[in-house]
Formats: structure tokens, sequence, C-alpha cells
């Protein structure tokens, strides 16, 4: 392995999309969604030593999960755990843990990986991983590693290409466009020039410090110290703020099996289904005239239904929701609704 190689894992969200299962005290990548024994940010990590030295690897997260980073991955230090004292979205914690990296190495290329995805072909995964972290070493390029989609899928973002700026399996970016309708993602998926945004990121240290001082001035004194100001900065994600600038953006065009795990619908297009297309999640359950629902109960709890299609069923601690599964702006506006009236009993 490459001692200039590192690996960021982002682990500090809420997950609130995830709710009731994934709650502000135990969010979704600290969670065992498929009943193995793992949670999603230990199949990440364990998916990224296998290209990258484990003391490279850097995991950025709230202050309070801190203790379950510790637990879940006892085998990293201390120093590996990036904390962010205020929740300020991917930028500024990305742009913390960059500087931190690159005063340690500043010959280092990184790969930033959310914690919340699921990677079919692992071997796959890793060989087009090394090409870019290869590839963004010495092209002074920032990669956003991009999936040939495979469905009109309207949850994910998409990028289109440059197709006449090609260097072997890079592309210059022409434009992103986020969760579009479902008549441009079909067009889309018919297309050559349109792929998925991953949320994976590759680039040479210096690249990404020099794309933040660029377009992102006013933040980078707040971060560039001892003691970060996370409070002082924008709530902005990566991807708003450098990506979408920067005008060496390329696209790695991969196809690992990649899924992103961020809603309901998407674990539920991620996981095997029954003959009426429901997924079970580690439950039981009696399904009458029931089809394409997702159900999660917890252990010792059964569930039976009838008649119900599109639904999700998720028990969790002390709440039960039942909703339809495909509309995320419900579920944001239930958990909304429930912290307003019952605080953080329930969220």
């Amino acid at each position: 392995m490459n001692n200039n190689y590192y690996c960021i894992i982002m682990a500090g969200g809420m997950g609130r999309r995830f709710w009731p299962y994934s709650r502000k005290e135990l969010p979704k990548q600290f969670l065992d969604f498929f009943g193995t024994g793992e949670t999603l940010l230990r199949i990440t990590f364990d998916r990224c030593k296998g290209l990258i030295n484990p003391e490279n690897i850097y995991v950025t997260t709230y202050i309070n999960y801190k203790d379950i980073v510790k637990n879940i991955l006892p085998e990293i230090d201390d120093k590996q755990i990036i904390i962010e004292e205020e929740r300020r979205n991917t930028a500024p914690s990305l742009a913390y843990a960059s500087h931190l990296i690159q005063k340690i190495n500043p010959d280092a290329t990184i790969v930033v990986m959310p914690s919340d995805q699921i990677i079919l072909n692992i071997d796959n995964f890793r060989s087009a991983i090394t090409k870019g972290l290869n590839f963004a070493s010495t092209s002074g390029k920032l990669i956003n590693v991009g999936i040939k989609p495979t469905r009109p899928e309207t949850g994910y973002g998409y990028i289109q290409i440059e197709e006449e700026d090609k260097e072997g399996d890079f592309c210059r970016v022409k434009t992103f466009i986020e969760k579009p309708a479902l008549e441009f993602a079909k067009v889309f998926v018919e297309g050559n020039e349109f792929y998925w945004n991953s949320g994976i990121f590759i680039w040479h240290v210096t690249t990404i410090m020099n794309a933040f001082h660029e377009n992102m001035t006013e933040v980078c004194p707040r971060l560039e110290c001892e003691t970060p100001d996370f409070s002082a900065c924008p709530n902005i994600s990566i991807d708003y703020s450098i990506m979408e600038k920067a005008d060496n953006v390329y696209v790695q065009m991969c196809d690992f099996g990649w899924a992103d795990v961020g809603t309901w619908q998407s674990l539920y297009d991620a996981s095997p289904k029954d003959i009426n297309h429901n997924v079970i999640l580690n439950s039981n359950s009696l399904l009458y005239d029931c089809k394409e629902n997702i159900v999660l109960m917890p252990k010792g709890k059964l569930v039976v239904a009838e008649g119900l299609e599109g639904y999700l069923i998720a028990e969790h601690d002390n709440v039960l929701l039942i909703c339809k599964k495909d509309d995320q702006n419900s579920i944001r506006k239930f958990v909304n609704d429930v912290e307003m009236k019952f605080g953080d009993e329930y969220v």
C-alpha cells in the first residue's frame, strides 16, 4: 500500500431520513441495518482498509459520537477521529480534516467516503479507487466518483460529463444536476453522458486546500488552527461550496455495484425482496396481499399486515412509523412535527 494514500470517512450526520430507526443519539451510520452484526461504519472502514493503511484512515464525526466511533473501531487511535464541535455540513468538516492531514503529510492523496453506502463488488471498488488515487496524486484534478445509472432514480444527484474532454476513465464535469424529476431521470439513464453522483471524492491534499482557499476564503482561517471554530462556518456541503465552483473537477466513471443508503426508499432498492417485492429486514412478519413494502421491527416483535402497497412499517424504541416509503419529505415533516410537539424524547 502507498503510505501517501489516506481516507476520510464521514460519519457525523443525524440520519433523520431514516427515522425512527435512526435517532439523534444513535444515527444510522452506527446501526446494523442488515442483521449481520456489523454497523455501516464498520463495513465502510473494513472496505477501505483493503486499499489504505489503517493508520491513514480518519473518521470525521460530531463530538457526541466520539465514544461510539471508538467503540465500533477500537483499533484506531484517538487522533484518527476528527471531531466537529458544531454541525456545519461536509465542507467545513472536510476543510478541517484536509488541513490536519496536510500537516501530517503534504504529499497525501485522499479518498473521501460516506459511511452509509453499499458496495457489492469490493474488488472492482478497490481497483477503481486505487486508479483514482493514482490519477489524483499527479493530475491536479478534483475527482468525483460517478456511477453509471441502472434505473431512472430521482433520489440521487447526477453529473453530466464533457465527452470530448476525456482521459481514460476520467472526464471533465460539464454540470451537476440535483435530484431530477422522473421524466428527466429517464432521459439521463438512456444517455451516455450522465452519471450518478456517488458522494465519493478523491484529491491530492494540496489540490483540495487550494480549492478551499479560492472558494471559501473566509472559512479557512477559522479552521486552519489548533482550535477550529465550526460555529463561525456556513452550513454548506462540499458539492455546493467546491465541486460545483472549481474548474478542475473530473468524474471517474465507475461500476462496482454502488447504492446510497440515504433513505428508506434507497434501502428498499438495495435490499433482497420476496416474491411480492417486499423487503423484510431482520424482522418477523406475516404479510397478506401486500407488495413493495419495507418492514423493520425490533427483535421479538411480530408485524401482521394486509392490503398494503408501497408502505414503510418501522418500529424502534418508543416510536412506530407507518407511511408511504417513497415520501421522504413527509418523513422530514414527521420528525420536525414530533420534535416541536414532544421535544427530543422521540427523535
